[in-house]
C-alpha cells in the first residue's frame, strides 16, 4: 500500500516514545526471524497494548490461541499478576520449540506453558482440568475462528476479555463472496458475536508497520 511508509514510520516514532527499549523482546523477534518463522507476529505497539489491556484486567489466567514464536506470550507474561499463569496453543512443534525457547530466555518458563498439537484437540484439555481464563486471544487459523469463539465462551471466567487479531485483513472481510477460507471464517466469527447475548464486542481498524488490520475486543458477561 501506498501509505505502508508513513504507517510504518508513526509506529517507529511512537515506538521510540512509548516502548522502552526491551533487549529480550528485540531478541525475540530475532530469533524469530533466524529461525525461519513467518514474520506475522504482532506489533511492538500492539504487544504493548495487549500488555495494558491484561494488566488493567488484573488477569491472572490468559489462553493464547497461536504461539508461533512467542512474542506475544511474553508480553502477556510482564502483564499477569503475580503467580499468574499462561497458556499458549501451537499446532507447529518446531515452532513451539523456539518459542518455549524464547520464554526461557525471557524469563517466563515457570509462566507459560505452550501446548502442541492441533488447538482444537487441546482446548478440550484445559476444559477437563477445570482451567478457566481471565483473558483470551485468539490469533491462529482465521478459519476456525467460530470454532474457538465457541471454547473461548466456555472457557472464559465471567468478565474475561476476548481479543481476536487479524479480522480485517486489508478490508477482505466485507467480501461476502470471497473464496478465501480465512475471510468467510472470520465473517462466521463476526456473524457469531453480532448474535451472541454473552459477549459484548467493538472492532478496531489498524495500520501500521503490519499494514491495514484490526482487532476485535469483546466483554465476556
Amino acid at each position: 500500500m501506498k501509505n505502508h511508509s508513513l504507517w510504518k514510520n508513526v509506529d517507529e516514532y511512537f515506538e521510540a516514545k512509548l516502548l522502552p527499549d526491551d533487549k529480550i523482546l528485540n531478541q525475540t523477534l530475532d530469533n524469530n526471524q533466524a529461525a525461519g518463522l513467518p514474520q506475522i507476529d504482532v506489533a511492538p505497539l500492539q504487544g504493548k497494548l495487549l500488555y495494558l489491556l491484561t494488566k488493567m484486567k488484573s488477569a491472572r489466567q490468559v489462553l493464547e490461541i497461536g504461539t508461533l514464536g512467542g512474542y506475544s506470550s511474553i508480553w502477556f507474561a510482564k502483564a499477569v499478576t503475580q503467580n499468574g499463569k499462561v497458556i499458549s496453543l501451537e499446532a507447529n512443534q518446531s515452532h513451539a520449540e523456539v518459542a518455549r525457547q524464547n520464554i526461557e530466555n525471557a524469563g517466563f518458563k515457570q509462566t507459560v506453558q505452550v501446548l502442541v498439537g492441533n488447538a482444537l484437540d487441546t482446548l478440550p484439555t484445559l476444559e477437563n482440568a477445570g482451567e478457566s481464563f481471565d483473558v483470551i486471544f485468539i490469533d491462529a487459523d482465521k478459519q476456525n475462528n467460530p470454532k474457538y469463539l465457541e471454547w473461548a465462551l466456555r472457557l472464559a471466567n465471567e468478565g474475561a476479555l476476548l481479543i481476536a487479531d487479524n479480522v480485517v485483513r486489508n478490508g477482505e472481510v466485507i467480501d461476502q463472496k470471497s473464496e478465501d477460507e480465512r475471510i468467510q471464517g472470520l465473517r462466521e466469527f463476526v456473524n457469531m458475536l453480532e448474535n451472541e447475548e454473552r459477549i459484548e464486542s467493538t472492532a478496531i481498524q489498524t495500520v501500521g508497520s503490519k499494514d491495514y488490520d484490526g482487532f476485535v475486543i469483546g466483554i465476556v458477561k
